[in-house]
């Protein structure tokens, strides 16, 4: 990654107002991009994009990635150079209580994107975030590849793949060829594992709940205490994106294709170590309980093969898990004590960009 690259580049994200969007949002700025935000309102409450007061420095726009009339009109007043889609519903136990939300916005939403692309003038890259849950996962103990099947059970997983069979259309079908009728769009989709870090207070998902026990001193219910799950702090699959978003601006088609982004081999854990370890790391004993079943299907077992990024594009993990959950407990903690969000995050970004000069 080069952070001289962004300085003043026009950059749209969608749904910076989530966890991962506050973040790349907040690392964006401080790489003096010029960045114009497209979501809706923040997700939660409390939200790292309200706490630390994401919106100032950048254009944020409240929208609906399903309606296209808004996010082409967007594109045409703010002609952005690079498109980051990240606006999805994101949460497994959600997508089975509303399958139709999960696949508009994970779906539609993503048509939306790809077709407003389509009539800009100003894209030259797009870099579409699906989810490393979008494989046919077969509980395979080695990890998947950028050309395994495709697929996913629940509407989660489901409308993931199905977002990254939309991006392979309409890069073949529009964007493969620098000339008419096909525009000199570089497009690539990328698949990350379950990333996690400070500021995130999603319902139903491990790290926040996690937190929230240890900091209110309640026990922590979880599902699936056994399933194994590539970990990652938050700002190593960013790095991934932004690394690929100026190898496709350089050399175009060569990079429009699926990425995988996850953490070494080794730290792919089960559930319960998580627990475990972030209560060791806290200084207390987790206090939790299985939920009982039936609950909804998810994957026992998911990896990532990430051999194609570190060889192309010469990206690897600079934090192993350890030191990830440790970045987390510190950033908890730092809130919890009343910290300023901004600087708390800040001062973690930083101490990650220093670790990829080195």
């Amino acid at each position: 990654m080069n952070p001289q690259f962004w300085e003043n580049k026009k950059i749209l994200a969608t749904g910076h107002t989530g966890f991962k969007g506050s973040w790349l949002s907040i690392w964006l700025k401080s790489l003096r991009a010029n960045l114009t935000g497209y979501s809706l309102p923040a997700p939660t409450n409390p939200s790292l994009f309200e706490l630390a007061e994401v919106a100032k420095g950048m254009h944020s726009i409240v929208g609906d990635v399903r309606d296209l009339d808004h996010i082409k009109a967007v594109l045409k007043k703010h002609s952005p150079e690079i498109l980051i889609h990240m606006a999805a519903q994101s949460l497994v136990v959600e997508s089975h209580e509303d399958p139709h939300d999960t696949y508009t916005t994970n779906v539609l939403g993503t048509l939306n994107v790809l077709e407003a692309v389509r009539h800009s003038d100003s894209i030259k890259v797009v870099v579409i975030i699906t989810s490393d849950k979008c494989y046919q996962n077969k509980e395979w103990v080695w990890g998947y590849r950028e050309y395994d099947s495709l697929g996913g059970i629940d509407p989660y997983s489901n409308s993931k793949a199905c977002a990254e069979l939309i991006t392979s259309c309409y890069r073949d079908s529009y964007f493969k060829q620098p000339n008419p009728p096909f525009k000199n769009v570089s497009v690539a989709t990328v698949r990350a594992g379950n990333v996690i870090g400070g500021g995130d207070w999603a319902q139903n998902r491990l790290i926040p709940d996690i937190m929230q026990s240890l900091i209110k001193k309640q026990q922590v219910v979880i599902r699936n205490p056994n399933s194994i799950r590539p970990w990652q702090f938050v700002l190593e699959p960013l790095e991934g994106y932004l690394t690929l978003a100026e190898q496709l601006w350089a050399n175009g088609t060569k990079y429009s294709e699926g990425w995988n982004f996850g953490p070494n081999e080794t730290d792919a854990q089960s559930v319960q170590w998580i627990v475990e370890q972030l209560g060791q790391f806290w200084g207390k004993k987790t206090d939790w309980k299985e939920l009982p079943q039936p609950y909804p299907h998810e994957a026992n077992y998911l990896k990532l093969d990430c051999t194609k990024a570190r060889q192309r594009l010469k990206w690897t993990p600079r934090l192993d898990l350890a030191t990830t959950l440790e970045w987390v407990v510190e950033w908890y903690r730092g809130w919890d004590n009343g910290e300023n969000v901004a600087a708390l995050t800040k001062s973690q970004i930083t101490a990650y960009q220093s670790l990829i000069k080195h």
